[in-house]
């Protein structure tokens, strides 16, 4: 039998997660890179390969966190960055991370900002099995011009129906007494969606919210 004391909760709370119940979520680690172009700072995006999950969307460098070769979410940025990107762990600086975007779907997202140290884009040999094409905008870009913001609609389920259409409880609502409002889908709210219409491509959902979000914050620290 364990027992407890303050301290010893103390202790064993030390490491936990900012995040309640983070194991229960898709989690993903990404890497904002900075670079250097023409004594401006930039950031680089890639866009996904066609063949791959959300092939032909805009995103930054990163991937899924895997236990078996990564001990912190920043070891999976960095390694997906070098591996997308093909460069070496010394090409890159980590500055600070930004922070942890929870999604609605179940996913997280720890980001890095990082500056990479390279002269040309040219350096970069980046997994055509995972990115179609690079590209940058300046940092002053996100500065100073404002994105579309719109709106898309959650609705939670407590039952649902398998490939035969037959209706499969998810939720035993009536089992446990809950309020009967509960075996009826209901509304979530309104779930943001930021859209940066660029000419390179368009830059949306969560890699142009966090990009909202940095911007954000390097303007209010002006």
């Amino acid at each position: 039998m364990n027992t407890f004391n303050l301290n010893s909760i103390k202790k064993k709370l030390s490491n936990a997660p900012d995040i309640i119940g983070k194991s229960k979520y898709f989690n993903s680690a990404v890497l904002i890179p900075l670079i250097t172009i023409e004594d401006q700072l930039h950031i680089l995006f890639e866009k996904r390969a066609a063949g791959i999950r959300q092939g032909g969307e805009v995103s930054f460098p990163g991937g899924q966190f895997d236990p078996d070769k990564d001990k912190t979410f920043l070891n999976t940025a960095i390694r997906e960055t070098r591996e997308e990107l093909g460069i070496t762990e010394e090409q890159i600086e980590i500055i600070t991370k930004f922070g942890t975007l929870v999604a609605p779907m179940g996913l997280t997202i720890d980001a890095f900002l990082a500056f990479i140290n390279i002269t040309s884009l040219s350096e970069l040999k980046i997994d055509q099995t995972e990115v179609e094409k690079i590209f940058t905008l300046p940092l002053s870009y996100f500065m100073e011009n404002d994105p579309e913001i719109f709106y898309s609609r959650l609705e939670i389920h407590t039952v649902d129906n398998d490939a035969n259409g037959k209706s499969i409880e998810l939720l035993p609502v009536k089992k446990f007494g809950l309020p009967e409002f509960y075996s009826s889908p209901w509304k979530n709210g309104k779930y943001r969606v930021i859209v940066y219409n660029t000419e390179p491509d368009v830059l949306w959902g969560l890699t142009a919210e966090i990009v909202y979000e940095l911007s954000r914050i390097l303007k209010d620290g002006e």
